[in-house]
């Protein structure tokens, strides 16, 4: 039962930071509204990162039944059935969506469903399917999310010429995709489609892929695209695509072309900021994007913003805890801001591609002097076992404290094994006390103890 003299909060968007905002701020007593358009849990992240997740994890199952002859194993011939894989993601991103709904629904939040958009600096309006709704609110949050980036160039038409969201709802394996993009997304969908059997062409912008890593790091992802078959063309950056039938074919900047069966677009996100009332009600943008402080708060001191829509780090699981905090904020509740630097961030290839913390490449354009230990999983018993060699472990220290600033690993599920770098960054331990932890033999968290010492 709620309070009369509850603050009143109300969350536009419900992503991981709307939702995570919604029940923190409801545990401290806060009277919450939740307005969503679309799906309850975030467009970005049920229709993109849920998917693409799934999807990844049939095709690794389907790489290990190709590659099972290895381990002894004699496989019956697979074939990949799109339509069902298809319906699988379809049906974890809707079980999440609604065990979201009826946690949030328990702590009495109201979900609203329709569009919202501010009218006052304390009011605001909410379209619903039979008229519309006023709301008045004493604390605010913006959280509507990203949305793949389509550009007027790429003629998008959900058929043969792609965004990512298009990509999870294929009846068929493409005959030949030609990937645009090879950042993290990119290189998703490129591993994505190239195990389940498509051919691949990956449009790489740079002389890498993922321009942002380590090369070493690029290199290994590279190497094993090569294996794949996939054909990297680098130093191409797409300027349009036209689709002819059952065709397309991709136009780069230098005046090559490729022709493949489909065309996928990763090439970033742009957030959902128009129609909000946002210039009216004073909150500034940068490129349409929100602009918040360190503790997300806009330039209108009672409106916080979180998620995709500020261009802060777009993942989920920052934006759950930007959520958690600024409702802690803005509820008067001690907090502290958020700290970018300790965030483990993965990539879902095989192998996969984990850091936290300090990188090498960053630490070398900094000038700072770091001790950097290295262990090849090609000599840890249980890489061996599973016949997973590719990739290593890399722990970034401070020569003289002997403190964990960071680290990185490539490898089969480098997304776990990340968790307990994460901690000894966030925990400021010292790389004597990861190499005398007694880690289970034979498992590949030994890698860890050992690129420590």
């Amino acid at each position: 039962m709620s309070d009369e003299h509850a603050p009143r909060f109300l969350i536009v968007g419900a992503g991981p930071a709307g939702t995570s905002a919604a029940t923190t701020a409801a545990a401290l007593g806060a009277q919450v509204t939740l307005v969503e358009d679309s799906v309850v849990g975030g467009a970005a992240h049920l229709w993109d990162c849920i998917p693409s997740k799934t999807m990844v994890a049939s095709s690794i199952r389907m790489q290990a039944i190709i590659g099972a002859e290895n381990l002894g194993i004699v496989p019956a011939r697979a074939r990949v059935d799109l339509a069902r894989l298809s319906e699988r993601v379809a049906r974890i991103s809707e079980d999440l969506s609604v065990k979201q709904v009826a946690l949030l629904e328990s702590q009495d939040v109201e979900i609203v469903r329709g569009r919202g958009r501010f009218t006052g600096l304390h009011e605001a309006v909410v379209e619903i399917e039979d008229g519309t709704r006023r709301f008045d609110f004493d604390v605010a949050l913006i959280s509507t999310g990203s949305r793949p980036r389509a550009p007027e160039w790429a003629g998008v038409d959900g058929e043969r010429i792609l965004t990512t969201r298009h990509a999870y709802s294929l009846d068929e394996v493409p005959e030949h995709m030609v990937v645009v993009g090879s950042g993290v997304t990119g290189v998703e969908m490129t591993h994505i489609f190239a195990s389940l059997g498509a051919r691949v062409s990956l449009l790489v912008s740079r002389q890498q892929v993922l321009p942002h890593k380590d090369p070493e790091v690029a290199a290994v992802l590279e190497e094993d695209f090569l294996e794949r078959g996939v054909q990297l063309l680098k130093g191409a950056r797409a300027v349009a695509i036209r689709r002819d039938g059952d065709e397309v074919t991709v136009e780069i900047q230098d005046g090559r072309t490729v022709r493949g069966s489909h065309a996928l677009l990763a090439i970033g996100a742009v957030p959902n900021t128009d129609g909000l009332g946002l210039e009216e009600l004073g909150v500034e943008t940068d490129g349409g994007f929100v602009v918040v402080d360190e503790f997300q708060r806009t330039s209108v001191p009672h409106v916080y913003a979180a998620g995709d829509v500020t261009g802060q780090m777009l993942l989920s699981s920052v934006a759950t805890v930007q959520g958690r905090k600024l409702a802690r904020h803005a509820l008067g509740h001690p907090e502290t801001p958020m700290d970018y630097t300790k965030v483990a961030q993965a990539i879902f290839t095989e192998p996969e591609i984990a850091s936290v913390g300090l990188e090498e490449a960053t630490a070398a354009a900094e000038g700072r002097k770091v001790r950097i230990t290295k262990v090849p999983f090609a000599a840890n018993p249980r890489s061996l076992i599973h016949g997973s060699t590719r990739g290593f472990a890399k722990v970034i220290s401070d020569p003289a404290a002997g403190v964990v600033l960071g680290g990185t690993i490539v490898g089969h599920r480098a997304s776990e094994l990340i968790g307990i770098l994460a901690l000894a960054v966030q925990a400021k331990v010292k790389t004597h006390t990861l190499t005398e932890t007694l880690m289970v033999h034979p498992s590949l968290s030994e890698s860890l103890a050992d690129a420590a010492e």
